[in-house]
């Protein structure tokens, strides 16, 4: 009988073991295979063009059919078999790229190609982001979610680091429909992967899955449910405001100093926003640690005030240039605050997915995270063209500081959990 029961907790931790190894290494051929054919496909636009509005399209294409697909993909991750949507998904990636691949051979791949095939892209992947996003807590224990978010979190800032890099090495080389294919075969193998993988290892059966899918009365019941939750709200609230003040303060003014005021060069440049990334492994790896010691609450608030430090710093550099001219010394300047930023945001975005995932009951989550996730997105690119717009008309470095000390103000006052 003992035996039977030890044997049994093994087979519980290895299949969990089993999950963790087969999520990482699905997400990381995945992540890093769209992250190789995202940069190769703009440096394709804009060598095929020339110009900065088709390469511009591509990223509105992108934008808008994430935000329009986004409430349908969480009811369809709330009513569907999770596994089954997160193969699909993926497959259908896999089939159009191989199908645009073999569609290439016939013809050249021109601007109506790329703009069908990255709306197309976009929806699965939209669907699959949020399906897995999901389904995180069913793929582990509780005491292992930390740790799965973080790996999550490493991978994608690894992929965001290496991508381009690889990219960039490869498409000297190789053309354009190497990418094409190589991203085509990383979708299906990740779908493989996904087929090994126990989606109910946690899971709480719920009769309302089974409900037949109608989108509109299944949105309507996500912001119904989400309209009584106030603490998933506030958090909701935190990712929103997050989003704006980055929108406004590092995503567009933090290029603009460092080129055009500062004039460090694109490489200085390069160098600077990896920074960031590296600082989000940091955060991914710490923050497991972190969140043993302090409360939630108490680590998205310092982290959320030392982010606006962050930002504060970025306008203090466009004051700072009159009187300091090394370059050098500017590259350290940024290369430290673009570090702890990026620590600062990991150590926001995963206990709040966390709280999330931990929070919200599986017939709801999909569409709980869709709405709040949607709403976010929508934020962003009103920032970044409040923010552009401002910078013509007022001194470059007063956004970052204002957007610094309005995130202070932000987190200060409204950052509680009850």
């Amino acid at each position: 009988m003992l035996i039977s029961i030890l044997s049994s907790k093994n087979f519980l931790k290895n299949k969990e073991f089993s999950n963790v190894i087969l999520f990482s290494t699905a997400s990381f051929i995945s992540l890093f295979g769209t992250s190789v054919y995202n940069f190769a496909i703009s440096l394709y636009v804009l060598k095929l063009t020339g110009s900065g509005l088709n390469f511009a399209t591509t990223l509105v294409i992108s934008i808008l059919s994430t935000i329009l697909v986004n409430p349908f993909a969480g009811v369809l991750t709330d009513k569907l078999d999770k596994k089954l949507l997160a193969v699909i998904t993926d497959i259908s990636n896999g089939i159009l790229l191989v199908g645009l691949y073999i569609l290439t051979t016939q013809c050249a791949l021109n601007l109506s190609l790329i703009y069908i095939s990255t709306f197309l892209l976009n929806i699965f992947s939209t669907i699959h982001g949020i399906n897995i996003q999901a389904a995180t807590s069913n793929l582990v224990s509780e005491k292992k979610l930390i740790s799965i978010n973080s790996i999550n979190k490493v991978i994608e800032s690894s992929s965001s680091i290496l991508g381009p890099m690889v990219g960039g090495i490869i498409f000297a080389f190789l053309g354009i429909r190497f990418f094409i294919i190589i991203n085509g075969f990383s979708f299906v193998i990740s779908a493989l992967l996904q087929l090994l993988m126990d989606f109910k290892f946690n899971y709480n059966n719920d009769k309302k899955n089974k409900e037949q899918i109608n989108f509109f009365t299944d949105i309507i019941d996500g912001i119904t449910y989400l309209r009584t939750q106030k603490n998933i709200i506030n958090i909701f609230g935190i990712l929103i405001a997050l989003n704006f003040f980055l929108g406004l303060s590092i995503d567009v003014p933090m290029p603009y100093i460092i080129n055009n005021v500062l004039k460090l060069g694109t490489n200085f440049f390069g160098i600077i926003e990896a920074s960031f990334s590296v600082g989000m492994i940091l955060g991914a790896i710490i923050i497991k640690k972190v969140m043993n010691n302090y409360s939630y609450q108490k680590i998205i608030k310092s982290t959320s005030i030392i982010l606006s430090v962050c930002m504060i710093t970025i306008g203090f550099s466009a004051i700072m240039h009159y009187k300091v001219y090394n370059k050098i010394i500017y590259l350290i300047y940024f290369i430290i605050i673009m570090i702890l930023a990026g620590i600062a945001i990991s150590s926001i975005d995963i206990p709040i997915f966390y709280i999330l995932q931990k929070t919200i009951p599986d017939s709801f989550r999909g569409r709980v995270l869709s709405i709040g996730i949607s709403i976010a997105k929508i934020i962003l690119p009103i920032a970044l063209i409040l923010s552009g717009t401002l910078l013509d008309l007022i001194p470059t470095y007063i956004l970052p500081i204002i957007s610094g000390i309005g995130l202070c103000a932000f987190s200060i006052l409204y950052i509680r959990f009850d």
